[in-house]
């Protein structure tokens, strides 16, 4: 502790950073803070080295969440510092990933906005196994992906087969891209509106920018407590 630490009851430090006096209780038995001292009577002592750990865990968790950033700190008060800078590094490098798979669909999605539908191998449309085959995923995902209602091909008179036309397998192909790059299907729905109302344009834009700014306050916030923790561990 520091030279000028000065003692803290629970309730005293629970007021100090806007926490309740259960939480405080909590965040020390799961390791967010160094183990507090006790009294004679067997009370929690604390001084400004728990309230700075607080600090920091609360600007750790905006950037890398209530999962990572209370094994960070847990691993700096076990003394496993390379530990907790492990954890640090596997949040930048999963960001990153996030960050390629979104260049790479924003790449794909504004190719594929920008064309027409591509005429197909032979006439009257293709039947569920063929685009399967032809857009690289199987025929279960084209059935979910239908059910999700992303999917709306044609049906075979007399037969009742599906039957996908030249936009049906574009739109296919939209949703492959998009679900490679970890869309949900409400964010989908709206670009294959988009795609099939004016040919590509603002919803795909719109979602790609949406994902992008969040991944760049993500980034702000990780910068943050990187920063924090720094200040902490020194």
């Amino acid at each position: 502790m520091r030279n000028d630490d000065r003692p803290l009851r629970t309730v005293d430090l629970a007021r100090a950073v806007g926490l309740s006096t259960q939480q405080v209780r909590n965040y020390e038995d799961a390791g967010v803070l160094p183990p507090a001292g006790r009294t004679e009577a067997g009370y929690r002592v604390f001084g400004e080295r728990h309230r700075d750990a607080l600090l920091t865990y609360r600007t750790l968790r905006q950037g890398y969440g209530p999962v990572t950033a209370p094994r960070v700190m847990r691993a700096v008060h076990e003394g496993d510092v390379p530990g907790a800078l492990a954890l640090v590094d596997a949040a930048h490098a999963e960001l990153h990933e996030e960050r390629v798979s979104l260049r790479a669909a924003s790449e794909a999605l504004q190719a594929l906005a920008g064309r027409e539908p591509e005429p197909l191998p032979g006439p009257g449309g293709l039947r569920i196994g063929e685009v399967a085959s032809l857009i690289g995923v199987r025929t279960s995902a084209l059935r979910v992906w239908e059910g999700a209602g992303l999917l709306t091909p044609g049906r075979e008179r007399g037969t009742g087969y599906r039957v996908y036309g030249p936009a049906d397998v574009r739109d296919a192909r939209v949703v492959r891209t998009l679900r490679r790059g970890h869309h949900l299907f409400d964010q989908i729905r709206p670009v294959l509106d988009g795609l099939r109302r004016e040919g590509g344009s603002e919803a795909l834009r719109a979602a790609l920018e949406a994902r992008g700014h969040r991944l760049t306050a993500r980034t702000r916030a990780m910068l943050a407590g990187a920063g924090a923790l720094h200040a902490y561990l020194a």
